[in-house]
């Protein structure tokens, strides 16, 4: 039977700013959500509802004004508590760059119901289409069908298309002679596969691969890397690739690399030079990309980020494919501001300002993060949950790194070990104050569960315990003055104060019942492919905020542990992390390919996402403390709606 896929659209009289849940509703249906008097049911493979319902940056302080950055300083703040006087120090983070913005702002796309209903047709009309175009490939050239698949994927459209695209990766593989392709077919072919979970392995050939009905998952293998790019090598073992895109397809594939591919490390080599040389030449959106692809390869990259730069740049695509990209971007956009209402009220009710002025005040930087892990309209509930755990992760890494003395972290620490409200009583009203809405907020994620996902919070507050205690240890590195002897003892804590088992853990509390609890079991294991996402991330936290947090009280990082391993400078140190992170990333690859087998892949993107917005978020500054860096790339994603024709 033929899944119909649908935009719908439906308008609801206004309940106020509360969540009221339909009686008799199924448990497994999603919620509604309602924004206003609109309830937006958006592109999906069927009807899609959603509901209602900050990641640690380890920085000390930034810049006080909301556009640009100043260099921080540290101050101390008398505070009095109880009949004793307390010194804290004053952050001086910048202030939120969007405020309340999002609570009150209107598109001018949801000026009307005829329009939005106009858009919602138009949109499953177009659907429809491109469908019809997917089928119709099978008549076309393998890199045809390729450039297809990596078009949609770019312009964020896959999602409509799942089943049919994966059929055709399936076809791409069995008819996996590629022996008279050219580079950049070569390339194209073998980074849509990795990039898809298939796995490398020599020992296996494809004609005798047996896909077993037990597993979940196909388990296909590929060519050996060397098998596939050796033929392109000269005599001298150089690449013979001169045209820039050859180049530049090259340079992507190769960055799917795992540890022992020779071949993959010399292309990365090979292409980067020749990238950077070439550069000085190209103009255009050739020049666009190539600048970006060495910022951040291809497969590292946050789709979502970059959709509407290839909406209006990508005139190869079919008309109709443009023509619904752009619709799809409206839509989604329109949805992503009703949720940025909603979290906003959230946050503004959590009254940071007034409370909590010690910390940054970044919900609307948290939700955007949380989109680059999941874009797709039916992920509205995820999203909620994974911004809202990011946020509370923010105000826990402030209240730790700038707040609270040693003396009170511990009772703190003790305090969300105990899990009990009863206990805070000695605590500093700010700190019991956030104790209490640590409470809240766990329980308002409860609440979004069915009485079948309840199970799941046992797991996110085992992790948040875990946090705190890993923030803890930092406190007493600190006050202690302590270096770790080396980079692997220092992540022995920080990787976990990173927060990403966290994250990992709670971007699977809001998702449909495809998490298991066979999932969450795997994921509170901490496997490899969690572990090295929060090594990635420790890593280019550090590399980052060094500077800043040399000028203040603030615990060792991993470049001054680096330092004292080696007995080496800082500017080698830097260049030891830094490969640190590439051979991270190696294995971070082969544990991608590793676990696609057993945990369903719909889950293992999260993990994969959340690690390419760390490479995003830390690239070239701390994104999400100096928040006016990302202020353009927010406004383009959120508020910048695209033209139509």
């Amino acid at each position: 039977m033929q899944t119909t896929r649908c935009v719908g659209l439906a308008f609801l009289p206004a309940k106020g700013s509360h969540h009221h849940k339909a009686a008799g509703a199924s448990a497994a249906a999603p919620p509604v959500l309602i924004g206003g008097s609109v309830k937006l049911v958006l592109l999906s493979r069927q009807l899609v509802c959603f509901s209602w319902s900050r990641h640690r940056v380890r920085t000390w302080a930034s810049a006080a004004a909301a556009s640009s950055a100043t260099t921080p300083r540290q101050e101390l703040l008398e505070e009095e508590e109880g009949n004793q006087i307390i010194s804290r120090n004053v952050s001086n983070f910048e202030p939120s760059v969007w405020g309340d913005f999002f609570l009150t702002y209107s598109s001018p796309l949801a000026s009307s119901t005829q329009q939005l209903t106009r858009m919602i047709e138009r949109a499953n009309h177009l659907t429809r289409n491109v469908s019809k175009i997917i089928s119709a490939s099978s008549n076309c050239s393998l890199y045809e069908r390729m450039q297809l698949i990596n078009v949609l994927e770019r312009l964020c459209l896959d999602h409509l298309f799942k089943e049919e695209l994966n059929v055709i990766l399936s076809e791409i593989y069995k008819t996996n002679d590629i022996s008279g392709s050219d580079l950049q077919t070569t390339a194209l072919w073998f980074y849509l596969l990795r990039k898809h979970g298939y796995q490398v392995s020599p020992a296996i050939q494809p004609s005798k691969l047996v896909t077993s009905q037990k597993l979940r998952y196909n388990v296909i293998t590929l060519l050996h890397a060397s098998d596939v790019f050796a033929k392109f090598k000269d005599e001298q073992g150089n690449f013979a690739a001169n045209n820039p895109l050859d180049v530049l397809s090259l340079y992507n594939a190769a960055y799917l690399r795992t540890n022992g591919e020779i071949i993959l490390d010399e292309a990365v080599s090979f292409t980067k030079r020749s990238l950077e040389s070439l550069l000085t030449n190209l103009q255009g959106p050739l020049a666009h990309e190539v600048k970006c692809a060495l910022e951040i390869p291809l497969p590292r990259r946050v789709r979502i980020y970059e959709a509407k730069y290839y909406i209006a740049v990508h005139g190869q695509a079919n008309e109709v494919i443009m023509e619904l990209a752009k619709l799809n971007s409206n839509i989604i956009q329109l949805q992503y501001q009703q949720e940025l209402r909603i979290i906003t009220r959230w946050w503004k009710n959590l009254e940071l300002e007034s409370r909590l002025s010690f910390a940054r005040d970044r919900v609307v930087e948290c939700y955007f993060w949380i989109v680059g892990v999941y874009y797709e309209p039916s992920y509205s509930r995820g999203r909620i949950i994974l911004t809202k755990v990011l946020a509370i992760v923010s105000i826990l890494d402030d209240t730790y790194d700038v707040y609270g003395t040693l003396q009170e972290c511990e009772l703190f620490t003790s305090c969300v070990e105990s899990w009990d409200p009863m206990v805070a009583n000695g605590l500093p009203e700010n700190m019991k104050f956030i104790f209490g809405k640590i409470m809240d907020t766990y329980q308002s994620i409860e609440d979004e569960l069915s009485p079948e996902e309840k199970y799941r919070m046992p797991y996110l507050k085992n992790f948040i315990i875990d946090l705190v205690r890993a923030y803890n240890k930092e406190v007493k590195w600190r006050e202690e003055g302590y270096v770790s002897a080396t980079v692997e003892e220092h992540l022995q804590v920080s990787a976990r104060s990173g927060a990403c088992h966290l994250l990992s853990c709670a971007s699977f509390v809001g998702m449909t019942d495809i998490a298991t609890k066979e999932a969450f079991d795997w994921v509170s294991n901490v496997p490899k492919l969690v572990k090295t996402l929060c090594i990635i991330l420790r890593l280019s936290d550090d590399l980052k905020s060094y500077e800043r947090e040399k000028m203040t009280c603030h615990v060792a990082s991993t470049i001054e542990s680096c330092m004292k391993e080696h007995k080496v400078p800082i500017h080698v140190a830097r260049e030891i992390i830094q490969d640190m992170i590439e051979e991270t990333w190696k294995d971070f690859n082969k544990e991608w390919f590793n676990t696609n087998n057993h945990v369903p892949k719909e889950l293992l993107e999260r993990i994969f996402n959340l690690t390419r917005t760390m490479e995003f978020m830390y690239k070239q500054d701390d994104a999400y403390t100096n928040s006016h860096v990302i202020k353009d790339t927010i406004s383009k994603l959120f508020v910048e709606h695209v033209l139509m024709i």
